[in-house]
């Protein structure tokens, strides 16, 4: 069997999921890897087939995408042009965490195509969702990548396609220590935005990972360093607590690890609104965006307890396995039928 698995390279936590997911396809099929996006921090040890430019959101440094600098640099006749010479046919199955290049050509092919992601979970009738409607963002969540068949994850298994999320090995099997910094991920908001609001808050030391920076520096009791996967897994694992992006995956890791944690949703993703309202019904602080005058709800934050009793168990094997199952026997059945 012959598998093509594509991911989606915008962000870091398709990418952090595949490298878990890759060595469970390769248990039982031949696997070839492609990937579209240009804004992920974390490399892939594995051979990629085909790259592709696809269409990647860009993050801005007020706390939202940057819809401008998303619209120069993405070409939709690229796109076109990539969803045509992506060689689908030459694959027993497509699965796709919401890669579009591969959706769209698997779908314009008539090639067998498997959503494997934790976009798909999001419109479902039982999910939480935000209090405000984003019909841009709707029509993302269901066109960006569409697949008929959909396999997804979310915080809890909400119903019986949906998976917990997949916990890096990395963060599985560090040493938990607990030091005295806090861990923040805010990649949407420039570094002086978050100094500016996180050195008000004086005697917690605050490790930024930073998109925008090109080397570590010191300001106040603010310590900003580039993203650097290593580093973060170390800081997340010994962390008191995580300040992040409403994501997916770090988030989950915070979760999993049995931090504190304060989320704060990007303004025009959609996602991330949905995976707030999903936190806060957990439990989780959530803010709506990174300023002075939620300094003091920080501060309350850092000085409050939170205590989190979620289980993510390690499947991956068994989730891979599942769809590898049900595509077979899909088949077998089309065979009868024939």
């Amino acid at each position: 069997m012959k598998i093509l698995y594509a991911i989606q390279g915008t962000g870091n936590g398709h990418v952090s999921r595949a490298k878990e997911i890759i060595p469970a396809l390769l248990n039982r099929a031949q696997v070839d890897v492609m990937i579209s996006g240009t804004q992920s921090d974390i490399s892939l040890p594995y051979p990629i087939k085909y790259s592709c430019r696809g269409f990647s959101f860009i993050f801005g440094k007020k706390g939202g995408v940057d819809i401008i600098k998303t619209i120069r640099k993405n070409s939709i006749l690229q796109v076109i042009k990539e969803i045509y010479a992506l060689p689908v046919k030459n694959y027993d199955l497509v699965i796709n965490d919401f890669e579009p290049i591969s959706a769209w050509s698997c779908y314009f092919k008539g090639v067998k195509s498997v959503s494997l992601s934790h976009q798909n979970t999001l419109l479902g009738r039982d999910i939480p969702k935000p209090k405000h409607r984003d019909f841009f963002g709707q029509m993302i969540l269901k066109y960006y990548a569409k697949c008929k068949v959909n396999y997804g994850f979310h915080f809890k298994k909400y119903h019986n396609n949906t998976y917990t999320p997949i916990i890096r090995k990395e963060i599985r099997l560090q040493r938990k220590i607990i030091l005295d910094h806090y861990t923040v991920y805010l990649p949407s908001y420039s570094d002086e935005k978050i100094i500016n609001v996180l050195s008000k808050i004086k005697d917690v030391k605050w490790k930024v990972f930073s998109k925008h920076a090109k080397k570590y520096y010191q300001k106040h009791n603010v310590y900003i360093r580039p993203v650097s996967s290593k580093k973060f897994e170390k800081s997340i694992v010994s962390c008191k607590g995580v300040l992040c992006g409403a994501g997916f995956e770090t988030p989950a890791e915070a979760l999993y690890l049995k931090k504190k944690l304060l989320v704060i949703p990007m303004k025009y993703q959609y996602e991330q609104h949905f995976n707030a309202a999903a936190l806060k019904e957990l439990g989780v602080p959530v803010l709506k965006t990174l300023k002075k005058k939620y300094v003091d709800v920080i501060k309350n934050w850092v000085q409050e307890e939170q205590q989190f009793s979620l289980d993510f168990p390690n499947e991956t094997q068994q989730i891979v396995d599942h769809i590898l199952y049900d595509y077979l026997n899909e088949e077998q059945l089309e065979w009868a039928e024939s």
